[in-house]
């Protein structure tokens, strides 16, 4: 068997491989779909194609349920911590990456290894801090501490920022430009792939979010987010699967669209946050 033989016969397997893993993942939301539209004597059933589609689940969601409400309260906190992070972890980023001073490489390293620590480990002392302010009940808690960094968006951006060519930042400040004209005019523009997938990220993370939704803001359905509300109708109407899905595709809608909307800038991101010169 020639090389190039042996080539078409990897690449060959390879795709096969990948479409069988695509077809499997695909599977369990294909279904999901389908189920949205069943009416409830064929929620149990596995086929794709509804024999009576309907609308009706859509709308009982929307009668049990302040949806709409729920969706803009998940939709302005996802998007205030995704600014947040993208924000300070860029600041962060460049002032390890392109920025001289003493002890820089041991608070990166001391950075990373915050990595270590759970988030539930903080859960409470944050909690204690936000309930001296007065702050529980409301949402800010929620967004609040995406302005202070993390350390996931610190170390992926920086190793972005170190591909840049440093001959640029020394260019502009012969020039005369400030670190901030520098950061904002120069990194942040040539950032934009990884910036893309940070905000995606936080994004999903943020629209996910469970546990601090739970903990911080209100049991009124009006005040709290759509997992909230989704986990609420599913005890109280357990069986509903019909409505569930219904619910759960609406849910995961706005992520779709935008990963497909940052669906370049995401994956070119995601190649070059691994390169460093």
């Amino acid at each position: 068997m020639n090389v190039r033989t042996r080539s078409l016969l990897t690449g060959g397997v390879t795709y096969v491989l990948l479409v069988a893993g695509a077809f499997i993942m695909v599977i369990p939301f294909l279904w999901m779909v389908a189920t949205s539209f069943k009416v409830p004597a064929d929620q149990y059933t596995f086929s794709l194609i509804p024999t009576r589609a309907t609308l009706d689940n859509y709308r009982y969601l929307w009668s049990m349920l302040p949806f709409t409400q729920e969706l803009f309260n998940s939709l302005q906190i996802s998007v205030l911590i995704t600014v947040g992070q993208v924000l300070t972890c860029a600041m962060g980023a460049f002032a390890f990456a392109a920025v001289k001073f003493r002890l820089r490489e041991p608070l990166f390293v001391l950075l990373l290894i915050t990595f270590m620590i759970p988030g539930q480990v903080t859960l409470i002392p944050n909690f204690i801090i936000f309930k001296w302010l007065h702050l529980i009940g409301t949402n800010i808690p929620l967004w609040l501490p995406a302005f202070w960094g993390g350390a996931f968006g610190t170390f992926l951006l920086r190793q972005f920022f170190l591909t840049i060519p440093r001959d640029l930042a020394e260019s502009a400040r012969m020039d005369g430009a400030s670190l901030w004209d520098i950061f904002w005019s120069i990194y942040m523009p040539l950032a934009r792939p990884a910036l893309a997938a940070l905000a995606v990220f936080t994004f999903m993370g943020a629209w996910n979010d469970l546990l601090h939704p739970l903990i911080y803001l209100p049991s009124d359905l009006q005040k709290t987010t759509i997992t909230i509300g989704l986990s609420l109708f599913q005890m109280q109407y357990a069986g509903k699967w019909t409505v569930m899905m219904a619910g759960t595709l609406i849910s995961v809608l706005p992520m779709i669209v935008i990963f497909f909307l940052a669906q370049r800038q995401f994956i070119e991101g995601i190649a070059l946050t691994g390169v460093r010169r």
